[in-house]
């Protein structure tokens, strides 16, 4: 019998039923998931949006001239071509390159989300397909997410997922805790997504209880709705960029009052003596001239810290700016101090919140995988550095201890992501693309990154396809059946691999001589066997298919590695150069940059307000999508304002401008300019202005190398630069501006048209 509900599926933002209701889609939450995730409702009106990409298409420019540099923009210049006929071009192309320029002038990365099936998962798809066909591609290393603190936490304490993911739990939270000092909050919005999708979301019952039970949760950030008001926090506004002073201020109130655990520091630490004297001077009083935060305040944080079990936890924020690395740093510092890490509920756990991911049990169980194959080529980059890769091929750079150059790339293939999302100074990307012969792009809606490509191939949604969703820290798998037919002549992208692989000789070894549905049957294998080797219930495919979904078994909630250090540092020594806690690094210090020194430290950003960009802009991650996928949905269009992205600022700095509630601004500085809706608030702290991101770019084309974003993108003004020399993470998250009135007439919104064939169908 039919479920009344509809069918079962799965996004990284939680698991759904779905039925049809003519083109719009019935969508009810998973019944355990207390804490639904509205974004859901960004599935009603997608499925047959004009949005939707429906054949083929291919740049008129190199349809006519040939792969090569050229100066692209958004303008309509693409004409429909049939599957066999563009496919042949496409593998003759990649052919091409292969032969011409080697797999290493072949840029794969293909960063991006995608959806949360594990057959059909873009970044797998593509990557096994050029390991298989050219012998490798140039990848890309490390997230826009996590790249400062993905390279320097396994300095300093141990693998990024397993301190992220292993350690505190919410349960441990909610029972344990006294004081959560969260160092750019936790909210909601972030950690109602995990990769992989997710059943429950606990977070915000976890903090109800604690601060139910009296745990004080107290949230450092310029933003006052980055804590949820189910923890009771106290909102501590803090001038962008300045936490590590704040945070070097408490540490000097820790020596000073003698607050510190100087045993925990002498049993599992190295280096704190030479720290102790860097801190000489850096009180309460010179923390407070440079974060904001009166002197009073940091003291008392110090002394709150060691008065019950506290936790100090740090969001992906902090570190998506320049020195990124120190924050992440100096509050594992911190958190040693105090001397509470590994305890239950207490001490340091790196980016709780910022991910549905964290703060959970993880499975007992593997999950199912794609395998990627071997890749050949051995170059990468950071993944923030694909600008500079393309505009300076050849030239060196320094990333985590190794003198490294950029390769000469030809062409740019990217399956289930939208760079001109998630990259800074778009601007400058633009230029950058604009000099390589060819770009690829699967998708599935008209985003920046199609309208940009020379060929776009039109992918199925994961709701026109069978998959199984999966995270490593959900205790369920799930069935995502296949909810609508394609949007016209949409293929999976499994099945566009597979004929680029026909024509390039390689069917046999990316197939392996299964269909998709024999992939998916495979990849359950290993999941199954597991649980019948533990003696849990194990059903074969067709019945866990049958039922929708299958119970995994979680791990202990044991703590993981910072625990087990905890209990025995000789016995479970950590994975750094010492096997402890490294309050200074040897490694760090030897690699000699200036700009990551080899202890945490103050480094104030190059860039600071003045008067020409004198706000800080903050550019978050959304609340009514998962970065830009399905921005043209019906939630994240019910917070656009007039079809344009919201900023919000105080309205201390509206009023001096003659900004009121609803105007339309222009935010602009040296790099570029865009358009946004003004929201005046009180929980922006004056001076900063808060422009999320995901509004997908629209370009107002005017033939200059700047144009004015008309929807509201913050990443046309951010700075295209790593974090340091040892991580070369992102700077997206902060950079000045200046804001005002718009007057003229304003543009229309074209972010979601689809392009005019441009010279006919063929």
């Amino acid at each position: 019998m039919d479920d009344p509900r509809g069918i079962p599926h799965a996004a990284h933002w939680g698991s759904f039923f779905a039925r049809r209701d003519g083109d719009r889609l019935v969508v009810t939450p998973h019944p355990d998931d207390p804490a639904p995730s509205p974004i859901l409702g960004n599935f009603t009106d997608v499925l047959r949006h004009k949005a939707r990409i429906r054949r083929p298409m291919v740049r008129r420019g190199w349809l006519d001239g040939g792969p090569g540099p050229r100066d692209r923009d958004f303008r309509d210049d693409l004409v429909a071509i049939g599957w066999d006929e563009v496919l042949d071009r496409l593998a003759a192309e990649i052919a091409r390159v292969q032969r011409d320029f080697g797999p290493q002038a072949i840029y794969g990365g293909s960063y991006g989300w995608a959806s949360a099936g594990r057959f059909h998962h873009a970044q797998s798809q593509i990557h096994r397909f050029f390991n298989l066909a050219c012998g490798g591609y140039v990848r890309s290393i490390n997230s826009y997410s996590a790249g400062a603190s993905s390279v320097i936490l396994p300095h300093v304490l141990g693998p990024f997922e397993t301190l992220s993911r292993r350690n505190v739990t919410w349960d441990q939270v909610a029972e344990h805790t006294d004081f959560v000092l969260a160092f750019g909050g936790m909210p909601l919005k972030n950690s109602m997504i995990a990769s992989g999708g997710i059943t429950r979301h606990v977070e915000p019952d976890a903090m109800a209880r604690a601060a139910a039970r009296g745990c004080a949760f107290w949230s450092v950030s310029p933003l006052r709705d980055d804590m949820p008001g189910e923890a009771r926090p106290r909102w501590l506004p803090i001038r962008p960029g300045t936490d590590v002073a704040l945070m070097l201020g408490i540490a000097h109130t820790l020596v000073a009052e003698d607050l510190y655990d100087r045993a925990f520091l002498d049993r599992c630490c190295v280096g704190f003596d030479e720290f102790a004297a860097y801190l000489a001077g850096k009180d309460a009083g010179w923390a407070e001239a440079i974060c904001g935060i009166d002197a009073g305040t940091i003291r008392g944080i110090a002394r709150r810290l060691v008065a019950g079990r506290s936790l100090i936890t740090v969001a992906h924020a902090l570190q998506r700016a320049q020195y990124g690395e120190q924050p992440v740093w100096m509050a594992a510092v911190l958190a040693a101090m105090v001397g509470q890490i590994g305890l239950p509920g207490g001490g340091y756990n790196y980016a709780l919140g910022a991910m549905g991911h964290t703060g959970r049990r993880v499975n007992a169980v593997p999950i199912p995988t794609m395998p990627q194959g071997s890749n050949g080529v051995k170059s990468f980059i950071p993944v923030a550095r694909i600008a500079d890769m393309l505009l300076g091929p050849g030239t060196p750079f320094a990333y985590n201890g190794q003198a490294l150059a950029y390769p000469d790339i030809r062409l740019v293939y990217w399956a289930g992501g939208n760079p001109f999302h998630h990259h800074q100074d778009l601007n400058r990307l633009r230029r950058a693309f604009s000099r390589v012969d060819t770009i690829i792009c699967h998708e599935s809606a008209w985003t920046p990154m199609a309208r940009f490509a020379d060929i776009v191939l039109p992918a199925t949604m994961s709701l026109e396809r069978d998959d199984i969703g999966a995270a490593a820290t959900d205790p369920r798998l799930i069935a995502m059946k296949r909810v609508a037919d394609p949007a016209g002549e949409a293929r999976d992208d499994f099945e566009i691999f597979r004929g680029l692989a026909r024509r390039m000789g390689c069917e046999a070894a990316f197939t392996e001589g299964r269909s998709a549905r024999e992939w998916l049957e495979h990849l359950y294998e290993p999941t199954r066997a597991a649980l019948a080797g533990q003696g849990w219930p194990a059903p074969g495919f067709a019945e866990f298919w049958d039922r929708g979904e299958l119970a995994l078994p979680s791990a202990p909630d044991d703590g993981g590695l910072l625990r087990a250090f905890r209990d025995d540092p000789e016995g479970h020594a950590l994975p750094t150069p010492s096997g402890r806690i490294e309050i200074v690094s040897g490694t760090i210090a030897g690699f000699g940059y200036d700009d990551c020194p080899g202890h945490p430290a103050w480094l104030p950003a190059t860039e600071q307000p003045d008067a020409a960009a004198p706000l800080t802009l903050i550019a978050n991650q959304p609340a009514t999508r998962l970065h830009s996928q399905l921005d043209f949905g019906a939630y994240s269009q019910s917070a656009k304002h007039r079809g344009r992205e919201l900023v919000r600022l105080h309205p201390r700095d509206a009023a001096v401008r003659g900004i009121g509630e609803g105007d339309l601004v222009r935010l602009f500085n040296a790099r570029g300019a865009c358009l946004a809706a003004a929201r005046l608030s009180d929980g922006v702290m004056p001076g900063v202005v808060n422009l999320s991101t995901g509004a997908w770019y629209d370009p107002v084309e005017d033939g200059s190398d700047r144009p004015l974003c008309g929807h509201g993108n913050p990443n046309v003004l951010t700075r295209d630069i790593g974090t340091s020399r040892l991580a070369q993470g992102c700077c997206g998250q902060v950079t000045t501006v200046q804001c005002e009135r718009f007057d003229g007439e304003a543009p229309p919104v074209r972010a979601y048209d689809p392009p005019q064939d441009g010279g006919g169908s063929r």
